[in-house]
């Protein structure tokens, strides 16, 4: 709360002398269907975006979706059957103009049967020496509970803290840098309820047996990126972002991603971009355990383990023309389509049968996420 309380202070000094600049986002409405296939696991389903300005200096929000999620990852697989549960996720913010500053609140809450987080996030930020430089600052507070599936006698909670800073900086007329970084505090029930990690047992027919996977009780983590934007003499874009990744259980990790935009004609928009990820295993991380309970914290999360991923992905966009029956509002269809590639160097497959224990082949998975919408501005 400390921490909330300076950037309050901050913000409203920095309001009492500023002059109008910057500016809100547009008024707009977002009709959305989202899907995720791969790993064993589908996700899909609708979202509703909308926002609106009341008077020159407030804009509010609102975010409303829906996750049908069917199947099991591969590592909760192999010893609980797959399911079929919904997600529900809203969301509401208000954004604050005051000259060269936007001050924005939001709250976030999201609902299943096993899961309900709820979060509140302020952030600032300012415009200085003519729009040229601006300063971001955040900070977001969450409180979320776990409960497990028939299982009454168990529940428990996270607290998680996030504070944030960025810088960006127009450099040339056509060249814009940011630097951003976030770091992240998180304390209680860290692990999944579900999942179990594998130890070596010469008594089980399969050589190895299971037990509950157990996690600290506290992540601390520091991300760092930079992202530089070039906007090229025949109205197309560039992006190229650099990011690092480290945290207490000692996962250390590094992507970069590229983006390409074009625009053809008046109506419509291309893009393409590519981004590889590549990160270490947490310290108490092992696909096969020597003996049960071996050590104090023990994980057996492939998303804890080492891998990379590569994603692919292309979208358009088509501006509709004028609608009479809109009236002033603008209507845009989007369709973004990725495709992506895991490659897990230290987590293996033993849905597959035939191997020994600790021989069987090294995991990989694809998965295809689509998102369609139509974006309604006014």
């Amino acid at each position: 709360m400390a921490v909330i309380r300076v950037i309050l202070t901050l913000c409203f000094c920095v309001l009492s002398l500023s002059v109008q600049s910057a500016v809100l986002p547009d008024n707009r409405a977002d009709l959305m269907y989202h899907s995720y296939q791969g790993g064993g696991v589908s996700i899909d389903g609708p979202a509703l975006m909308l926002r609106s300005n009341i008077g020159q200096q407030v804009s509010v929000s609102g975010f409303y979706l829906v996750d049908t999620v069917s199947g099991a990852s591969i590592d909760v697989l192999a010893t609980a059957s797959a399911y079929t549960e919904t997600r529900v996720e809203t969301r509401v913010g208000i954004d604050y103009l005051a000259g060269d500053s936007i001050v924005s609140v939001n709250y976030v809450q999201s609902d299943e049967s096993d899961y309900n987080g709820k979060s509140l996030a302020l952030d600032f930020s300012h415009d200085t020496f003519g729009g040229m430089t601006t300063l971001s600052l955040g900070t977001a507070i969450g409180r979320d509970k776990v409960s497990r599936t028939g299982d009454d006698s168990f529940s428990d909670d996270i607290r998680r803290n996030k504070y944030s800073i960025g810088l960006t900086q127009v450099l040339t007329t056509s060249w814009m840098a940011a630097l951003n970084t976030e770091v992240s505090l998180e304390q209680g029930f860290l692990n999944n309820p579900y999942r179990q990690i594998r130890y070596r047992d010469p008594l089980s027919e399969l050589g190895y047996s299971y037990q509950s996977e157990v996690y600290p009780r506290t992540r601390n983590s520091l991300a760092v990126a930079l992202v530089n934007k070039w906007f090229l003499p025949y109205r197309a874009a560039l992006s190229w972002q650099l990011r690092h990744y480290q945290d207490s259980w000692d996962i250390k990790a590094f992507d970069t991603e590229l983006e390409y935009i074009h625009p053809f004609a008046e109506r419509w928009l291309f893009d393409a971009h590519v981004r590889w990820y590549q990160q270490g295993q947490a310290e108490f991380y092992q696909d096969l355990f020597g003996f049960a309970n071996q050590q104090n914290f023990m994980a057996r999360n492939k998303e804890l383990s080492e891998f990379s991923n590569l994603t692919l992905g292309v979208g358009v966009s088509y501006q509709l023309p004028a609608l009479a029956w809109l009236g002033a509002a603008k209507p845009q269809l989007n369709l973004q389509l990725n495709h992506v590639r895991y490659d897990y160097q230290n987590f293996r497959n033993v849905t597959l049968s035939g191997f020994e224990a600790g021989e069987e082949p090294l995991y990989q998975m694809q998965a295809n996420v689509i998102r369609a919408f139509m974006s309604l501005y006014f």
